[in-house]
């Protein structure tokens, strides 16, 4: 069976793994620049064990690294965008020129080739200061920064790029909130009802940035993206499969608001059950409605569960690959 002639096989890459140059340019602190290990712990700033420092030093060398991906075949290059080079600290009112120019290049590139590129505009990139001023996206006013930010993209890049992906793996921060949320508070001290607060706040900045990216250009098509790893039932026993709707709904629960526009009935009884308490605005369930154009997922590994197990031991497992999954 032979793919189709409008199959788009491709790799990708993430800005904080790939770049380097973390302090050229204008460039600011990234959660990531103080995240040697990928997810945790953080250190104080950038230390030299932290390897994405360097990356392989795309930022410079992106030239060859593109060559090469041609020479392989390649139809489509997903990458991300440092938000950090685009906006330092996240905070400031106009953006960061030597960073859209660097982008610039990269997609100069591409299309020397007849690369598709897909661009994920959040990926575990936030700004530090955003992290350390704000305490990531348990605020609200992540939004504004996040939407902020996709306009100058979207706007900067009309006509160059197509495909767009709002938030890389969208589902971790369930489990990783300082690398996925940018989260300081530690995990151990972040109520459920703070958690899921932040998840309603970029689920609702994503549904805000397709809204956006449609009205700036129709031809758009925006995407979401979740860490898709499949588990099953350790035993046919109703416990151990109940457990695993229980585990799967993490996932569709992101899936659902993203494609339907709501949030699930199981959503619902999940936050009754739980004592869950958000601050969910009529504006919000407005914006949800703006559903995504097209799903993609990270598949590294399948698992399987008991009902009665460590709650330790099923989070290591569940995302054993978080350290080297945002390579994607």
């Amino acid at each position: 069976m032979a793919f189709p002639e409008n199959f788009l096989w491709g790799g990708a890459t993430a800005a904080n793994q790939c770049e380097g140059a973390y302090d050229e340019d204008g460039k600011g602190l990234s959660i990531q620049d103080v995240l040697p290990h990928g997810f945790g712990p953080r250190t104080e700033g950038p230390t030299e064990d932290n390897l994405k420092l360097k990356g392989i030093d795309h930022y410079h060398r992106y030239k060859e690294d593109i060559a090469l991906f041609a020479e392989m075949g390649f139809k489509v290059y997903r990458f991300s965008i440092a938000w950090s080079r685009i906006y330092p600290t996240g905070e400031e009112e106009t953006p960061n020129e030597a960073g859209l120019q660097f982008y610039e290049r990269i997609l100069d590139e591409c299309e020397k080739y007849a690369i598709e590129p897909l661009i994920t505009i959040s990926h575990y990139e936030t700004p530090l200061n955003l992290a350390e001023k704000y305490n990531g996206w348990t605020n609200r006013k992540m939004i504004d920064f996040y939407l902020k930010y996709c306009r100058t993209l979207f706007e900067r890049f009309k006509g160059r790029v197509k495909y767009w992906i709002t938030f890389n793996e969208i589902n971790s921060l369930l489990r990783q909130p300082f690398m996925s949320g940018a989260i300081c508070t530690p995990k151990a001290e972040l109520s459920p009802s703070d958690l899921y607060q932040a998840m309603h706040h970029e689920l609702t900045a994503s549904a805000l940035a397709v809204k956006l990216g449609h009205e700036i250009d129709p031809d758009y098509r925006i995407g979401c993206m979740v860490v898709g790893i499949t588990i099953y039932p350790l035993t046919p026993n109703p416990d151990d499969i109940l457990k695993v709707m229980d585990l799967d709904n993490d996932m569709y629960f992101f899936l659902d608001i993203h494609c339907r526009g709501e949030y699930p009935y199981y959503a619902e009884r999940r936050f009754r059950e739980k004592g869950i308490h958000l601050d969910i605005r009529p504006e919000d369930l407005e914006a949800l409605k703006n559903t995504v154009d097209f799903v993609a997922f990270s598949y590294y590994s399948s698992n399987c569960v008991p009902f009665e197990h460590d709650a330790r031991v099923k989070e290591e497992s569940l995302f054993q690959c978080d350290g080297v999954g945002m390579a994607d």
